[in-house]
């Protein structure tokens, strides 16, 4: 089994931050991409953030510069730093991971239950 688990979401005015964790578990051997993805209310889910197991990042147009993913590959643990939030940030947000189970097993991706984020202005 594996689970993702996300923490840190929340309620905060606009122009406050929060900060996204979301860390693997279970039988997993190696993790390859991680990332964050949104869905608000009546719109599709998108990509937030991702990042590679080297480091490599890449952000969607309207949160960069902004917002910063980040990982620790030694806790299986990946992060989202949120700052300058805007009303249109609010959505439930989904960390995203692309793992192997155990040695000749294939890539999957596996999906958190998500975290509320709400920004009000």
């Amino acid at each position: 089994q594996v689970q993702l688990v996300e923490s840190g979401g929340g309620s905060v005015q606009a122009g406050g931050s929060l900060r996204l964790s979301c860390v693997a578990s279970g039988s997993i051997l190696v993790i390859n991409d991680m990332g964050w993805f949104r869905q608000a209310p009546g719109k599709q889910r998108e990509l937030v953030a991702a990042i590679t197991r080297c480091g490599s990042t890449n952000y969607a147009d309207s949160v960069k510069g902004r917002f910063t993913i980040s990982r620790d590959n030694a806790k299986n643990t990946v992060y989202l730093q949120m700052n300058s939030l805007k009303p249109a940030d609010t959505a439930v947000y989904y960390c995203n991971a692309e793992l192997k189970r155990w040695v000749g097993s294939s890539w999957n991706y596996y999906w958190g239950q998500g975290t509320q984020v709400t920004v009000s202005s």
